[in-house]
């Protein structure tokens, strides 16, 4: 009895259980439901499984793409990476500080006849075709017969093949480094060696050691890092301001201890100064002088700032009248003080007060010019 009844039971429920399939639009019975769906869940995981790591492996990519961007964002501008080591770094942006009119107008200026040669020869203008110029700095020391020397890279706009052919008859010899020719140009009783990189990219340097701009060719030649330039700058240059706007031209050289002859100001102990300009309406100045202790730092400043009240009371005893406004507002802005381990003197020069000075230089070459010394 009991079997016809669970007989009974079977036939009664397998027409629900079709009747259920056909209702959802499902081909199998609801009996089967369970094993599809745990198929359905482990295609899913090795689906799962097989994106994680294209997605792990894009988000990488993009983090380290993002961690450049914002490492060259800090780094030193390229020209100036292409240096080599040095004891003082000097960089100009000119191709900025013209769109920012900082000066005005230029006054046309007489050029020397050998300029006005060079120009001919070469159509390239400094003030018209210099972009950005960086500049390393080798103190006097045995590897440089006891003289300073200059590196140089310059960011131009020239016609390749002139500035070539002039660079050929001015030369005594021209090597070739990695496809790259070298012009050994005699100057004064030394050697000039000046280098194209690229169309818009010249390098020179007076060093007497060539592997230093053969280093040059070297570096121009792999791809651009964040991570490169020499070691001063890889130290220094995040003390450069860039915000809001970057800084126009910077320099961060080392100090020795001891009298500077041209000012007689005395430097209690070295420190490295980072020196920026930047132009935010008016011009403003910032030098740090990074020491080794508070106690150096707050030496350096004070007398700094003695040295500025002698060169005020200077100016004032000297020229005997009322000064320049603008001139008068820059020297009231300058501020010395002391900041743990660094004295830092910061200055605001208005606008109008450059474009003074440079509307009065031609006119005071012009007066010392030949015939007029």
């Amino acid at each position: 009895m009991t079997r016809k009844r669970e007989a009974g039971l079977r036939t009664f429920a397998e027409p629900s259980e079709r009747l259920q399939a056909i209702i959802t639009g499902s081909r199998e019975p609801l009996s089967r439901e369970p094993k599809r769906n745990a198929m359905i869940s482990d295609h899913r995981l090795m689906r799962l499984r097989r994106t994680l790591p294209v997605l792990a492996g894009l988000l990488a990519f993009l983090a380290a793409l993002t961690a450049v961007i914002e490492l060259r964002k800090h780094a030193p501008p390229e020209p100036a990476r292409l240096l080599p080591g040095a004891d003082a770094f000097l960089y100009m942006n000119l191709k900025w500080m013209r769109r920012a009119d900082m000066a005005g107008r230029i006054p046309p200026v007489a050029h020397d006849p050998e300029y006005e040669r060079f120009i001919q020869a070469t159509g390239f203008q400094f003030e018209r075709d210099l972009d950005q110029a960086a500049f390393a700095i080798h103190y006097g020391g045995p590897a440089t017969a006891g003289e300073t020397r200059f590196s140089e890279v310059f960011v131009v706009r020239i016609d390749g093949d002139k500035v070539r052919a002039y660079l050929t008859k001015l030369a005594r010899s021209v090597s070739s480094y990695r496809s790259i020719d070298i012009y050994d140009i005699p100057l004064e009783n030394r050697t000039l060696r000046v280098s194209i990189l690229g169309v818009d990219i010249v390098a020179a340097s007076n060093h007497d050691d060539p592997a230093v701009i053969r280093g040059i060719i070297d570096r121009s030649r792999k791809l651009a890092s964040p991570f490169g330039g020499p070691s001063l700058l890889r130290q220094f240059y995040k003390h450069v301001p860039q915000l809001p706007l970057p800084s126009l031209g910077w320099a961060v050289f080392r100090l020795k201890g001891g009298a500077a002859a041209s000012s007689g100001f005395l430097l209690p102990g070295p420190a490295t100064v980072v020196a920026s300009v930047r132009y935010l309406g008016a011009v403003h100045l910032r030098a740090e002088a990074f020491t080794a202790g508070p106690q150096l730092a707050q030496q350096i400043a004070s007398q700094a700032g003695t040295f500025l009240s002698l060169f005020r009371q200077a100016e004032v005893s000297v020229s005997g009248r009322v000064p320049d406004t603008d001139f008068k507002h820059a020297m009231d802005s300058i501020k010395i003080e002391q900041k743990h381990d660094r004295a830092v003197l910061t200055a605001t020069v208005p606008a109008e007060l450059i474009r003074k000075l440079v509307a009065e230089a031609p006119r005071e070459l012009s007066s010392t010019g030949p015939g007029k010394q």
